[in-house]
């Protein structure tokens, strides 16, 4: 790929998807160890399913925005170049159009078996009994990357990373690893690096250019500069 692009929950702010950091957003009602652990699910299952039941109905209700569509109008236009590599795990992506797109942190629309692996789409209210479709066993869990699990799609990450030209972050603090560290191995891979982002991140001088505003403006805008040059 010679466009890699990591997005955070920045991106989906505007469309009324809450970040980690928003002051009395969704996170800040919720002891992260509770709900988004192994150790949080095994304690209290029914508890972290309606969480997420919740995540759910909310991503569904929520419409891709300008910045969702500047990225698929940029995999249109460039077919075959361009890779969106996600924190997120809404599909804001995908409805706005984008094929390339890499869940890191997993999917809410997808149910995940405990017991065999199988995943399926996630049906709007999720509960632990359910039965999975392959095996029928009741150990159905949200597929979603808890703190303290690894990431998916590593090996596709890194190798596209070292292939890219151009690397971009949109929406993304720079606190969550290993997406932090993605900027300092394109840069020294030999990508330029461009940061998108409300404000600096935290890894801000890892990047060799940035843009600081609101996504849906900052994001078309730069999509556009892109396809004129």
């Amino acid at each position: 790929m010679r466009i890699v692009i990591l997005t955070g929950a920045g991106i989906s702010a505007e469309s009324g998807l809450g970040t980690f950091r928003d002051k009395d957003g969704l996170w800040t009602r919720y002891d992260l160890n509770e709900v988004a652990t192994p150790e949080g699910f095994a304690r209290n299952p029914q508890r972290v399913t309606a969480f997420y039941n919740a995540r759910r109905a909310n991503c569904a209700a929520a419409q891709p925005n300008a910045a969702h569509h500047a990225l698929a109008r940029l995999e249109a236009a460039l077919p075959g170049q361009v890779l969106v590599v996600t924190q997120n795990v809404d599909d804001l992506h995908q409805r706005a159009g984008s094929h390339a797109v890499l869940q890191m942190h997993g999917a809410l629309m997808s149910a995940l078996c405990a017991a065999c692996g199988h995943r399926w789409p996630a049906p709007a209210v999720m509960a632990v009994d359910d039965p999975c479709p392959a095996c029928g066993q009741p150990r159905t869990r949200p597929d979603v990357v808890w703190f303290g699990e690894i990431p998916y799609h590593m090996d596709a990450i890194a190798e596209a990373i070292a292939q890219a030209r151009i690397f971009a972050a949109i929406g993304t603090s720079g606190q969550v690893w290993p997406a932090a560290g993605f900027a300092t191995e394109a840069r020294r891979a030999g990508a330029q690096c461009v940061e998108l982002n409300l404000e600096p991140s935290e890894v801000s001088h890892a990047f060799h250019t940035h843009h600081h505003g609101p996504a849906t403006q900052i994001v078309p805008s730069w999509v556009d500069t892109l396809l004129s040059a």
